[in-house]
């Protein structure tokens, strides 16, 4: 179970919570552990309640569909990880945030990725889920990361943001999910100095 949903669901039984947060709380915590079991096509709507011990209508009332609420479950444990520190440095920020997404693949929530992006090669609403929840606000804070870095003149100011990105993030994905080569911290420090030394002024 991730620590984050633990400290929600304890903050949710304490004295005076409403019932209906409690509940809530069970139900993204029971959808984290079952997925993390059975992967996302084996889930079903009626393992989720049976563990939460509420009733499928419940589950139904917060969320319209299974990816909608795998992907609330997945969030709540692992959004807190993977901000961008604020070193001075533009390559050194990027630099260390990959390496902790690196630790976050390598994790049980790594694997919850690999089957979220798994599962939505054949289901159009987990894909879409996992695109606008997870995967694009996190493009857009390394857009805005290399917004910085040009406005301090670090790098060129004709870069292309969109490639840049995808010449940076693309590897790690490739490595998680086809698993030819390591995962590693060496391999993202090379990486780094690989992409963005086309990317410098």
């Amino acid at each position: 179970m991730s620590r984050g949903i633990k400290k929600k669901v304890s903050a949710a039984r304490s004295p005076g919570r409403p019932r209906s947060d409690e509940a809530h709380q069970r139900i993204l915590e029971a959808a984290y552990e079952l997925m993390n079991q059975a992967g996302f096509n084996d889930l079903t709507m009626e393992a989720i309640a049976a563990r939460a011990e509420v009733g499928k209508p419940t589950i139904y009332r917060r969320w319209s569909s299974k990816a909608h609420l795998v992907m609330d479950a997945f969030l709540a444990a692992i959004n807190p990880e993977l901000t961008f520190p604020d070193s001075g440095s533009v390559k050194e920020d990027i630099r260390l945030q990959m390496q902790q997404l690196v630790k976050v693949l390598l994790s049980p929530p790594g694997q919850i990725i690999a089957m979220l992006i798994g599962g939505g090669q054949t289901d159009t609403e987990l894909i879409e889920a996992f695109r606008e929840n997870w995967l694009m606000p996190r493009r857009k804070a390394a857009s805005e990361v290399f917004k910085k870095g040009v406005e301090l003149g670090e790098l060129r100011s004709d870069v292309d943001v969109d490639v840049a990105i995808d010449a940076l993030y693309s590897p790690l994905f490739y490595r998680l999910l086809l698993r030819h080569a390591p995962l590693t911290q060496d391999f993202v420090d090379e990486l780094v100095d690989v992409v963005m030394k086309g990317l410098a002024v």
